[in-house]
């Protein structure tokens, strides 16, 4: 994703969504986000969630260079391009673009990277630990992933924990 500072500076955005419990797992912010960057985020995330089996992407020239095929190949991790002009094979994060879109890109008018990045925090937060999901049941991917992890019969505990961002469960991330 991308937007402009109040002073007309180009941002971007690079957004990692877990596919099995829809998670918010990164989002990256930055004037220029080369796959050297990327990598380094996958990297983060990997130290956290260990390494998933597949993630899914556009064709942007990040997610095509040979620093990503490399890291793939190194991790052994497929990696799946959706078909160009056919968003909805991408539709989880493209519903959480949407979200992060219409509820901070819009919203706030950003003089610099920090209070884009601060923001982004914040929203991340919201969407993983207070914002129910239909999908998921009614539940937060939280929520959800905490019920996928408790033995069956087990009751959830009094106070969920809170995580920092990006750093419990799933299976396929998918970038934006």
């Amino acid at each position: 994703m991308s937007d402009s500072l109040t002073d007309g500076r180009k941002f971007r955005t690079f957004n990692v969504i877990d596919d099995h419990n829809r998670e918010s797992l990164a989002i990256e912010v930055d004037h220029s986000l080369p796959s050297e960057r990327i990598v380094r985020v996958l990297d983060q995330v990997a130290e956290e969630r260990g390494y998933p089996d597949q993630l899914r992407t556009d064709n942007g020239p990040e997610f095509t260079a040979q620093t990503l095929a490399a890291w793939v190949e190194d991790h052994d991790v497929k990696l799946a391009y959706i078909e160009p002009g056919k968003p909805t094979q991408n539709a989880y994060v493209e519903r959480f673009n949407r979200s992060f879109r219409k509820e901070v890109l819009d919203v706030y008018s950003f003089s610099d990277l920090d209070e884009v990045r601060d923001e982004s925090t914040r929203f991340q937060h919201v969407y993983n630990h207070e914002r129910p999901h239909r999908s998921l049941d009614r539940k937060t991917p939280m929520q959800y992933l905490q019920d996928q992890e408790r033995p069956a019969g087990a009751r959830p505990p009094r106070d969920p924990p809170v995580v920092a961002s990006g750093s419990r469960g799933g299976r396929t991330p998918q970038l934006a």
